[in-house]
C-alpha cells in the first residue's frame, strides 16, 4: 500500500496536482493584474513559486507541511490585518471612493448646465462619413438641421434628408444610422459631447433625444485646480481628497478621492465629539458586557458543574439537556430569543404578564442582551467545569475535610483558586470573544435603541464592533477609514487585555 505514495506514480499525480495549482493561480494573478489589483496578483505570483520550489526541491522537509498554512495564514490574516492599518489612514468614505483622475473625472463631467432656454431636440445616432461618432439633429423648432460630432458641426438643406411624420430627420447623405442593437451595447456614443455653438454641445439624454450643455467648470493640471469658467472662482487641493473654494474650506467638490490623512482618523476619535463621547459610551457599555457575560455564564456554569459533580438519579439526562443550547446553532437561538422579547406577541410578556417593550428601553435591552448571551454561554462553561473538577485530586479534598474545612472553606479555599489557575485562558479568551460578539448585538438588538433621527450612530447596546460596523455599513455616510481605525484600536485592546490577562495567571510561563 505505502509503495503507491512513493515512486514514478507519486510523482506523477505531485506533477499533476502542481500544474493544476499553478494554472489555477496564475489565471487569478492575469486577473488581478488586468483589474489594477497589483498586490494580489504579486502575492499569488509568490505562492505559485513558493510551491514549486516547495515541492520540487528538498531544500526543507517539514517547510512542504508548512507551507499551505503559512500562506493561507498570510492571505486571510497578516494581509487583512495589513489592509486595515492602512486604511486606517485614508480619507476613504461617502464621496470620497475613487482615485484621483477618476473624480477630476466625474466632477467635469457634473460641472455643466443646460443653456438659458434648457434646449433640447430630437436627434438620430450613427457615424459620419469618416466613420466618427456623429448625430443627426433636427431643431424642428427653427425648421434647422444639422450633423455634429465631436469637433464640428454642418448643416444639411432640408432637400437631402428623410424626414418621418413628426418632422424628424432619419437619414442624411454621408451618415450612417445605428442600428438600436448597436446603441443598446455600446454605450460609448452617449458620452461624447457633440458641438454645438458659443461653447454649448449637445449630449444625449435618452435614445433619439439631446439637450444643450456648457461646460461650468475646468480643470488646470499645472496648478492642480479647478475653476469656474462662469464666475471665476477657484478651487483647491485640500490635501483631503476634495477640492475647495479658496477661501471657503467647507465648500467642496464632490466625489473627492481616496488620500492619506495619516492620523487624523485617530485624533478625530479623541478631539472631535461626535466621535469622542458615544466612543467612549460604548467601550464602557462594551468592558461591562464582556466582563458580565463572562462573570455569569462561568458562574452559572460552575454552579451547574458543581450541582451534578455528585452523584444523582438521571445525572446522564440532565447533563444531556444542559448541553443542548450549546448544541442548537447560535444563530437560530438568537432569532428565537428576539422573538421571545416581542412587546406584543413575545412569549416572555405573555408569561410574565407584562408589556415591556424590550428593545425600545436601553436598560430593557442590555438585560436581554446579557440574557440571552448568558444562555448561549453557561453550557461551553459547564462542559469545562465538568472536567476540571474532576481533574482536581480528591486526595486534596479529602485532606481539607479531615482538618475540619466545611464544604464552603473547601470551595473557596482550594477548589476554586484551582479552577481559577486551569480556567484562565479560557476565561481571557471567553473576555475577548464577547469583546467582539458581533453576532449577538446585530441578529439581537441591531445595537438598538438609537435615536437615528437626531443622528445618532451608536446605540445603547452597540459594542465597539458593532458600532465599527454601523460607521462602515450603516445609514448615511459610510466612513471605511474611520472605522478601519477603530478596527484597530480594538486589535490593539484585545491583544493587550489578553497578553497581560495571560501574563498575570503565568500560562506564558507554564508552556515555556
Amino acid at each position: 500500500m505505502s509503495s503507491i505514495f512513493r515512486g514514478t506514480f507519486a510523482t506523477a499525480i505531485k506533477i499533476a496536482i502542481l500544474a493544476i495549482t499553478t494554472a489555477t493561480l496564475s489565471l487569478l494573478a492575469q486577473s488581478a493584474f488586468a483589474s489594477g489589483e497589483s498586490a494580489i496578483g504579486a502575492f499569488l505570483i509568490f505562492a505559485i513559486v513558493a510551491l514549486n520550489f516547495t515541492y520540487f526541491t528538498k531544500f526543507s522537509i517539514p517547510l512542504k507541511f508548512f507551507v499551505p498554512g503559512i500562506l493561507f495564514f498570510i492571505a486571510f490574516v497578516i494581509a487583512p490585518i495589513i489592509f486595515t492599518v492602512v486604511m486606517s489612514v485614508f480619507n476613504y468614505q461617502t464621496g470620497n471612493y475613487i482615485s484621483k483622475p477618476a473624480s477630476i473625472e466625474q466632477v467635469l463631467i457634473l460641472g455643466v448646465e443646460p443653456d438659458a432656454n434648457q434646449t433640447t431636440f430630437d436627434l438620430v445616432s450613427g457615424k459620419d462619413a469618416k466613420g466618427d461618432f456623429a448625430i443627426l439633429v433636427s431643431d424642428i423648432a427653427n425648421k434647422r438641421f444639422f450633423i455634429s460630432t465631436q469637433d464640428a458641426i454642418t448643416d444639411v438643406n432640408t432637400a437631402e434628408l428623410t424626414i418621418n411624420e413628426y418632422g424628424v430627420a432619419t437619414t442624411a447623405p454621408g451618415f450612417t444610422t445605428i442600428s438600436d442593437n448597436e446603441l443598446a451595447t455600446d454605450d460609448a456614443y452617449s458620452k461624447i459631447r457633440y458641438k454645438y455653438q458659443d461653447g454649448y454641445y449637445v449630449k444625449i439624454e435618452g435614445q433619439g433625444v439631446g439637450a444643450v450643455f456648457r461646460q461650468k467648470i475646468a480643470y488646470d493640471a499645472k496648478t492642480d485646480t479647478i475653476k469656474n469658467i462662469i464666475t471665476g472662482e477657484r478651487y483647491i487641493n485640500n490635501g483631503k481628497g476634495n477640492y475647495a473654494l479658496e477661501g471657503s474650506p467647507e465648500k467642496v467638490l464632490t466625489p473627492g478621492w481616496r488620500t492619506p490623512i495619516w492620523f487624523e482618523n485617530y485624533t478625530k476619535l479623541v478631539t472631535d465629539k461626535r466621535f469622542r463621547t458615544p466612543l467612549i459610551k460604548v467601550f464602557i457599555w462594551t468592558v461591562v458586557f464582556s466582563a458580565l457575560t463572562v462573570l455569569s455564564t462561568f458562574s452559572f456554569g460552575l454552579l451547574l458543574a458543581l450541582a451534578l459533580n455528585r452523584k444523582l438519579r438521571g445525572r446522564r439526562i440532565y447533563r444531556s439537556i444542559l448541553i443542548l443550547p450549546y448544541a442548537m446553532p447560535s444563530i437560530m437561538s438568537i432569532l428565537i430569543w428576539g422573538g421571545m422579547f416581542d412587546s406584543e406577541f413575545g412569549a416572555i410578556n405573555n408569561i410574565l404578564h407584562t408589556h415591556i417593550a424590550w428593545f425600545s428601553s436601553a436598560t430593557f435591552a442590555r438585560a436581554a442582551v446579557l440574557l440571552v448571551n448568558l444562555w448561549l454561554g453557561f453550557p461551553y462553561f459547564y462542559l469545562i467545569c465538568s472536567g476540571s473538577l474532576q481533574a482536581i485530586p480528591s486526595e486534596l479534598l479529602e485532606a481539607a475535610a479531615i482538618d475540619g474545612a466545611n464544604p464552603r472553606q473547601i470551595f473557596r479555599g482550594i477548589t476554586l483558586p484551582l479552577l481559577l489557575q486551569i480556567l484562565s485562558p479560557l476565561l481571557i479568551a471567553s473576555f475577548a470573544y464577547n469583546f467582539n460578539n458581533f453576532n449577538l448585538i446585530y441578529l439581537l438588538t441591531g445595537g438598538g435603541p438609537r435615536n437615528s433621527l437626531d443622528g445618532e450612530v451608536a446605540g445603547a447596546t452597540d459594542i465597539l464592533i458593532s458600532y465599527t460596523y454601523q460607521i462602515a455599513f450603516g445609514r448615511g455616510m459610510n466612513d471605511f477609514g474611520l472605522a478601519s481605525a477603530i478596527s484597530v484600536i480594538i486589535f490593539l485592546l484585545v491583544a493587550s487585555i489578553s497578553f497581560y490577562g495571560l501574563r498575570k495567571s503565568k500560562v506564558m510561563e507554564t508552556f515555556g
